[in-house]
C-alpha cells in the first residue's frame, strides 16, 4: 500500500496537455480506484474498431499521433524524472472532445531517475504491443514505448487491429509481416518517431 500511495503521489504531479490528468484515488471495499480527467471520445481502439468504419480523417489522425508523441516526450525526457509507460496501446489512448490523443492509464508505470538504468525486472504490458527484446531482457525502457508507439501507429494509420487471427495462436501474426514479406515497405517505429515526430530514443 505505501508503494501504491507513493506511485500514485508521483503521478499525481505529472503535469501535460496530453497526459490524461490524475484527481486522485480511494479505497473501496478492499479495491483500489483511480480518478483521472472524463474523456467524452472514449479510447483510440473504440474510436477505430467499434463501428464498421472510422470516421477519422487524415488531420484528426495525425493530430493525435501528435498528441501522444508530444506527452510520450514529456514522459521520457521532460519531467524530473523518466517515467516508462510499458503499455502504450489504443486502448491507453483517450480522445478529449476535440479529438486530442492523450495517454492514460498509467498502472503498468514506473519512474527512476535521469541517466540511470530501470531497474524493472517483470514482464509488463500487452503482448502484441511489446518491443521483441523485452522477452530477454524483462526490462521496459523508452525505446520499447517507442516500439508500442510505433505499432498503435500502424493500427491508427491503417484501420487495422495489429494481429490477424488466422487459425492456430501461434501462427497469429502481426499483420504488417505479411506485408513485409511482400515487398511492401514498412518503416519501423523508431525511424517513424524520429523522422516524422522527432521524438528521441
Amino acid at each position: 500500500m505505501k508503494e501504491f500511495v507513493a506511485e500514485i503521489v508521483s503521478m499525481g504531479k505529472l503535469r501535460h496537455r496530453n497526459l490524461v490528468q490524475l484527481h486522485g484515488y480511494c479505497r473501496l471495499k478492499g479495491e483500489l480506484l483511480l480518478v483521472y480527467d472524463y474523456m467524452p471520445n472514449g479510447s483510440l481502439d473504440k474510436m477505430l474498431y467499434s463501428n464498421a468504419r472510422s470516421n477519422l480523417n487524415w488531420f484528426q489522425r495525425f493530430q493525435i499521433i501528435r498528441g501522444v508523441v508530444s506527452g510520450l516526450l514529456y514522459l521520457h525526457e521532460e519531467w524530473e524524472q523518466v517515467v516508462i509507460h510499458r503499455d502504450i496501446k489504443p486502448g491507453n489512448v483517450l480522445l478529449d472532445a476535440d479529438l486530442n490523443g492523450k495517454v492514460g492509464d498509467f498502472g503498468l508505470a514506473r519512474l527512476y531517475d535521469h541517466g540511470s538504468n530501470p531497474d524493472t525486472t517483470i514482464l509488463a504490458g500487452t503482448l502484441a504491443y511489446m518491443a521483441p527484446e523485452l522477452h530477454r531482457t524483462r526490462k521496459g525502457t523508452t525505446n520499447s514505448d517507442v516500439f508500442a508507439f510505433g505499432i498503435s501507429i500502424l493500427e491508427l494509420a491503417s484501420g487495422r487491429r495489429r494481429i490477424e487471427r488466422k487459425g492456430l495462436p501461434e501462427q497469429e501474426n502481426l499483420w504488417c509481416w505479411n506485408s513485409y514479406g511482400s515487398g511492401i515497405s514498412v518503416p519501423s517505429s523508431a525511424f517513424l518517431a524520429r523522422k516524422y515526430f522527432k521524438l528521441k530514443i
